[in-house]
């Protein structure tokens, strides 16, 4: 392997790549696709079909492979890191099975730049190969333009974190605003309701977007109950949301 390419590929919605992640997409010699199981058979679907809006030749090569899992009864950082190194092993495998391939492209969900694994999992590989990240569109900028909001208020900031740590610290100390990624159990639950407004979004940029947005004592419950319906259609489900104080200066109105 010469390089390694991570592509940042917005929600899956081929307009969210940007015109450099595009002519990655053309000049990469090898796709790894990561297959997660038939509940989340759709994530490999929609990787391959946004390839093919790109390019549909014979010259390229597709390998797919099944994603490692991780195992739950372990601490989680312990889980992580063995997650990590098995997830490395499979990659170099993958690309084993293609050995004239110079350039391998793995195709990030969002941006490789916020809470992605890719980087890591490639500091693992033996020799290392050059690195190449192309941005693609975050989950925050697809958060804030489909409820047409800033993500900063005027003379304000902004802690991007995730859910665990919102469940377990609490709301970060001196925060104006707070974006929170990868929550799995809703822990904007743990926050007192009636101090909060919270814009919330799923799928965001696809044709199964779903936006949600109000003062969380209104909207938080509506949340829980649109997203548990929407995983079990779905098998899997892709949200993130951004957290004010209701009487934050600056607020956008909710309506």
């Amino acid at each position: 392997m010469r390089e390694l390419w991570l592509i940042g590929i917005g929600a899956g919605n081929p307009d969210h790549l940007t015109g450099q992640g595009r002519r990655a997409i053309l000049d990469a010699d090898l796709i790894l696709i990561p297959r997660k199981g038939e509940d989340k058979a759709d994530l490999a679907e929609l990787r391959r079909r946004l390839v093919a809006s790109v390019r549909d030749d014979s010259a390229l090569a597709v390998v797919e492979f099944d994603m490692p899992t991780r195992e739950l009864d372990l601490p989680y950082l312990d889980a992580v890191e063995r997650w990590h190194d098995a997830i490395a092993e499979t990659w170099r495998a993958a690309v084993a099975r293609s050995p004239k391939a110079r350039s391998v492209a793995l195709l990030v969900w969002g941006d490789p730049s916020l809470y992605d694994s890719a980087l890591r999992i490639a500091d693992r590989l033996a020799p290392k190969p050059p690195v190449r990240v192309f941005p693609g569109i975050t989950a925050l900028q697809a958060l804030t333009a489909a409820h047409a909001i800033p993500l900063i208020s005027v003379g304000g900031s902004v802690v991007v974190s995730t859910g665990r740590r919102l469940r377990d610290r609490g709301w970060p100390t001196g925060a104006d605003a707070l974006a929170v990624m990868l929550d799995g159990d809703c822990a904007f639950r743990t926050l007192p309701p009636d101090r909060f407004v919270i814009w919330w979004g799923a799928y965001l940029g696809m044709k199964n977007e779903l936006l949600c947005a109000g003062a969380l004592a209104d909207v938080g419950d509506r949340i829980i109950d649109i997203r548990a319906k929407a995983r079990a259609k779905h098998g899997w489900i892709m949200d993130t949301y951004l957290l004010r104080p209701s009487q934050a200066r600056g607020n956008p109105v909710v309506e």
